[in-house]
């Protein structure tokens, strides 16, 4: 049955889609193909990328890397793993692993960047272009709720990167064992709100709070993104408690 309009809920982001994953059934959509700025929910697209090229275990020497925001504190020198690297990006949201990823990358950073766009084109990401691993951004670093909610959906599918991004916590250290960087997941609603297993945050002045959530209780499987919004946490619970509480799935499947 569909949902009670009476109560439908009221949410200041500007783009927002959730959607059933087994069924593919839309449950809920404000502008959803509205342009908006990603921020650091691109690292999943920098994750895809780099779960595809380098094997987990793979240790990368750490170059000077200039970049502004959240970081995990790379050391200059420093060796580690690419699978600590992800567990920085993905969890942390780490602007300098994200630039390490893509400067080990073979022909470097500009390469990185056109995989990742090769990525959202074999995806059928029309509305969707990056320019940089990290979702800082430019004006031409674009996306949408409904693209974004395919990716993430293939992200999902990889059992690492719904692992790492389920992760609390985790102790990353450098090869040596000398460097240890203390690892806490951003996402505020995973162990907090019920059958949350991720994913994604993200934030710049310009793109305002972004989260893209999967949710797994009584045996659904939900996807939700929320772009510029001005309370990501509060309105996406919010947005799953009405879920949960309007639908009910047996005329779903044939």
């Amino acid at each position: 049955s569909g949902p009670d309009q009476v109560n439908f809920p009221v949410l200041s982001a500007q783009g927002v889609i959730a959607v059933d994953l087994d069924s593919a059934v839309s449950l809920y959509e404000k502008n959803a193909d509205l342009l908006l700025f990603p921020a650091s929910t691109t690292k999943i697209a920098t994750a895809l990328v780099a779960l595809d090229y380098y094997s987990p275990d793979q240790v990368l020497e750490i170059k000077k890397i200039d970049v502004e925001g959240q970081k995990m504190k790379l050391v200059n020198g420093e060796q580690i793993s690419v699978e600590n690297l992800l567990y920085g990006l993905l969890m942390f949201s780490a602007n300098d692993a994200a630039e390490v990823l893509a400067q080990n990358y073979p022909g470097g950073r500009k390469s990185f960047i056109q995989a990742m766009n090769l990525e959202a084109e074999q995806l059928n990401l029309e509305n969707t272009h990056f320019t940089d691993p990290t979702g800082l951004g430019s004006d031409e670093h674009i996306s949408t709720a409904r693209d974004m909610l395919w990716l993430t959906s293939v992200a999902m599918k990889n059992s690492r990167f719904a692992q790492i991004v389920a992760t609390k916590k985790r102790i990353a250290r450098s090869k040596s064992g000398k460097i240890v960087h203390h690892l806490s997941n951003i996402n505020e609603l995973l162990g907090n709100v019920e059958g949350v297993l991720g994913v994604k945050t993200g934030w710049t002045e310009s793109a305002r709070e972004n989260l893209i959530t999967y949710v797994e209780r009584d045996n659904k499987k939900i996807l939700i993104v929320l772009l510029g919004s001005q309370d990501r946490f509060g309105e996406t619970k919010e947005l799953i408690e009405w879920i949960f509480s309007r639908y009910s799935w047996q005329n779903l499947t044939p």
